[in-house]
């Protein structure tokens, strides 16, 4: 069950490569990021140092929300190839000595998903509705939705539908976008059809699933209003306690397998410390520390994260920058707050301090104990692009917000390969443009301009990855505090590895050392400039 000499599960300390698989290289052409593709950049992600390859959604879609809208969970979108090439991908994958975690989607589905589609022409009552949220509306005429609900992507989180008479009808339930139903998990057949289809890419050799909105499954059956109730702690469509039965019975299901196949969870949940039940051994391997991707410039803040996570939850909850669903690091760092998620803090970023600082952050994030999952162009220095014209964005959050939020597609934005090519080399020679406009900054952030130059962020990825596979030891998961000034982080972690990141705005000494192993940028001598980090081999 392990391939790791320390016995180990290999995602323990893994580093794993998330691919936006539209925006990371387009193999035919159509300006759409693929499989082909992302095959034909494997060399470049074995050579970066990364573990693994984490994929978003690949199945048919209809693409309401980038692929978040499944029609059929076991077939491959067009636009990105077909199950041969998805199957192919999996062997490449291996070959070149990487895992591949691929997404699973089960809070909700497409409308266009046989069985909602088969559920709306069904009518009331009927067994096909029973698979997801049908209710009918309040009101005299049912012309209210059945509860206050709204969806996270902005305004309410019913649809009426017309039912086969032609009448108004029922409404459904659907936290997301309208396009993307939620899925009624208190039905058997719902469960025993995801259970179908993790063995059915199991079968294939994947070696393991991150699974989106991974606390919205299981609703309160009585879908009771939220207002008026400030004091709640948990909402009733998350944390319920039906859930720990469905991920007892997941990894029952991939244990089943020899791959070692890891169970990753998308859960905001806030506190961090309610990640906890999920992570006891039974249930899900890892959820993502998203306290810790929402961190300001701020050294206490840091420290009190990663004590909370060390010792709540242990080495479980990897350690994020970014990823696709939120303003990438750089450019959060470059302003006086983080922003959040959807919608940054308003001024012009300073990217040259956000750069500066995500170079720190990286050598912080590797450094400590567990695994850490890196968002595709972090590693070029990628910024947020906030400029994108009105009329191109693709995310639904901007229509349903009445372009109040402007949503996700500036942290998705195609990757640059080459600082010469057309489209700098997202697709082959004669490719349409890309599906997104890439600022013609990023000429300089190509990753055939960076490669062999020392100074680059991505040598500075290149590096640390692979240091960070020399130091074998840095698998424990222990982690001692040094002394340290105001403003600073300092730790040893086994076999003499230590780290040291100053976040304060004055120069300060480095712990005692022997040896400087790395560094974020230039240090003086014996001495940490602001918004550096230095990793070191200690005295003694």
């Amino acid at each position: 069950m392990t391939d790791r000499p320390d016995g180990l599960p290999w995602h323990h300390n893994a580093v794993v490569y998330e691919v936006y698989l539209r925006s990371f290289a387009d193999g035919n052409g159509d300006g759409i990021g693929d499989l082909a593709g992302l095959r034909s950049r494997l060399p470049y992600l074995r050579d970066l140092g990364v573990d693994a390859l984490w994929l978003t959604p690949w199945y048919v879609s209809p693409m309401a929300d980038g692929g978040y809208d499944v029609a059929d969970y076991r077939d491959i979108d067009p636009l990105f190839g077909t199950l041969a090439d998805a199957e192919e991908l999996i062997r490449a994958v291996h070959d070149v000595g990487l895992k591949i975690v691929i997404d699973i989607v089960p809070n909700h589905c497409s409308d266009q998903h046989p069985w909602f589609t088969a559920a709306v022409a069904a009518g009331p009552g009927r067994p096909e509705r029973a698979k997801f949220w049908f209710r009918p509306g309040r009101g005299e005429n049912g012309d209210l939705p059945p509860n206050d609900w709204g969806s996270m992507f902005g305004g309410p989180a019913w649809t009426r539908v017309t039912e086969p008479d032609g009448a108004a009808g029922q409404w459904y339930l659907h936290l997301y976008a309208r396009e993307q139903p939620d899925l009624n998990w208190d039905n058997p057949e719902v469960r025993a059809e995801f259970e179908s289809i993790l063995r059915f890419w199991l079968d294939r050799d994947v070696d393991g699933f991150r699974i989106d909105v991974a606390d919205f499954l299981v609703k309160d059956p009585q879908l009771p209003d939220v207002a008026g109730h400030a004091a709640r702690t948990t909402q009733p469509w998350e944390d319920q306690d039906g859930l720990h039965d469905i991920y007892r019975a997941w990894r029952k299901l991939v244990d089943s397998y020899p791959r070692d196949a890891v169970l990753i969870g998308e859960i905001w949940l806030k506190p961090l410390t309610r990640l906890r039940p999920f992570l006891l051994g039974d249930q899900l391997h890892t959820a993502f520390n998203f306290d810790f991707m929402g961190l300001p410039w701020n050294a206490g803040r840091f420290r009190q994260t990663i004590d909370t996570t060390l010792t709540s939850i242990g080495a479980a909850a990897p350690w994020v920058l970014s990823n696709h669903d939120v303003t990438r690091h750089l450019t959060r760092y470059g302003r006086a707050g983080t922003g959040s998620e959807w919608q940054p803090d308003p001024g012009t970023p300073d990217l040259t301090l956000g750069t500066r600082r995500a170079r720190a952050a990286l050598l912080l994030s590797l450094a400590l104990p567990g695994s850490s999952y890196l968002y595709q162009g972090e590693e070029l220095g990628l910024w947020e692009v906030e400029d994108i014209p009105d009329e191109l964005i693709a995310d639904p959050i901007f229509e349903r917000t009445d372009h109040f939020i402007r949503g996700r597609d500036g942290c998705r934005v195609p990757l640059p390969w080459q600082a010469a090519a057309a489209g700098f080399g997202f697709g082959p020679a004669g490719a349409k443009p890309p599906w997104l406009p890439q600022p013609e900054a990023w000429r300089e952030l190509a990753a055939d301009s960076q490669a062999g130059d020392p100074d680059s962020i991505l040598e500075l990825y290149r590096s640390a990855l692979r240091l960070r596979k020399t130091r074998s030891l840095l698998g424990a998961d222990s982690l001692t505090w040094l002394d340290a000034a105001d403003g600073v982080l300092a730790f040893a972690r086994p076999d003499g590895f230590g780290c040291a990141v100053n976040l304060s705005a004055r120069t300060v000494p480095l712990p005692p050392h022997e040896e400087i192993l790395l560094a974020s940028g230039p240090l003086a001598e014996g001495l940490l400039p602001p918004d550096t980090a230095a990793w070191l081999r200690l005295a003694g």
